[in-house]
């Protein structure tokens, strides 16, 4: 069985972290350099940092900040935000990132999976999917959270993994930043379908929050943000907790 990894989050505008609850309501969480620095430190598995407002703005991913925190850390590093080419791409590889996250530009021309695996292998491509629960119906959204695709979120993970992806980054929309727990339902649905690993992300709070993903659903990590930021909990602690849970942790 694959160790589960923890993973923080630096969801990125202006060039500072920052941090709401279900997409909105932004609020300032840190310095993102330092805060790579401290994560990877403290015994993080991976980092990702995501641009949130590079797609809306119709810009690039902001490059040299990208640089800065790589030349601080040296455990994979995943960056998404406003990745529309496979020209892009290679500037971000070339920039420090391992892993490069797609969302709304993969969901516009779903062959952009297809091409950055071709290139860089299906192990470079983790496909983002932010997605929100109405009416019992788990639907695609993109554009940073504000436009509802109308897709079926199982169905465009598996898709997207039929295209080349290597991982799936699934986050509740419904439960970010509001640390009540993760989404066990989709996670699991999603996870258990796919023949990738699963990044879980939104909803947690609190160390047992981390112990039911991994216990109910067969998500191979946990994303957080709000509770790393904000020191509600530290990530050897974290880590240690599982451990006397017996969950296997890196």
């Amino acid at each position: 069985m694959l160790k589960k990894r923890i993973i923080p989050c630096l969801d990125i505008k202006d060039g500072r972290t920052v941090k709401g609850i279900n997409f909105v309501g932004l609020r300032d969480a840190g310095d993102p350099v330092e805060l790579a620095k401290k994560y990877a430190q403290e015994g993080a598995d991976e980092l990702v940092f995501l641009d949130i407002t590079a797609t809306v703005e119709r810009r690039k991913t902001l490059i040299n900040l990208v640089k800065r925190i790589a030349a601080e850390i040296d455990i994979p590093f995943t960056v998404g935000g406003g990745i529309s080419s496979v020209e892009a791409v290679k500037e971000l590889i070339n920039a420090g990132a391992d892993k490069i996250a797609v969302n709304s530009a993969a969901v516009k021309r779903p062959e952009l999976i297809s091409e950055i695996a071709s290139v860089f292998g299906r192990q470079c491509v983790v496909l983002a999917i932010d997605t929100l629960c109405r009416a019992n119906s788990w639907n695609v959204f993109v554009h940073g959270g504000r436009t509802d695709t109308g897709l079926d979120t199982l169905e465009w993970a598996k898709k997207g993994v039929d295209l080349g992806a290597g991982e799936i980054l699934l986050t509740s929309m419904n439960s970010d930043g509001t640390q009540d727990g993760f989404a066990l339902d989709i996670v699991e649905k999603v996870s258990a379908e796919i023949n990738v690993p699963v990044i879980a992300s939104g909803g947690a709070g609190y160390k047992e929050d981390f112990v039911s993903l991994f216990k109910e659903t067969t998500a191979t990590a946990g994303l957080a943000a709000s509770i790393f930021h904000f020191n509600t909990v530290a990530i050897p602690e974290l880590k240690s907790y599982l451990l006397e849970k017996e969950i296997s942790v890196r």
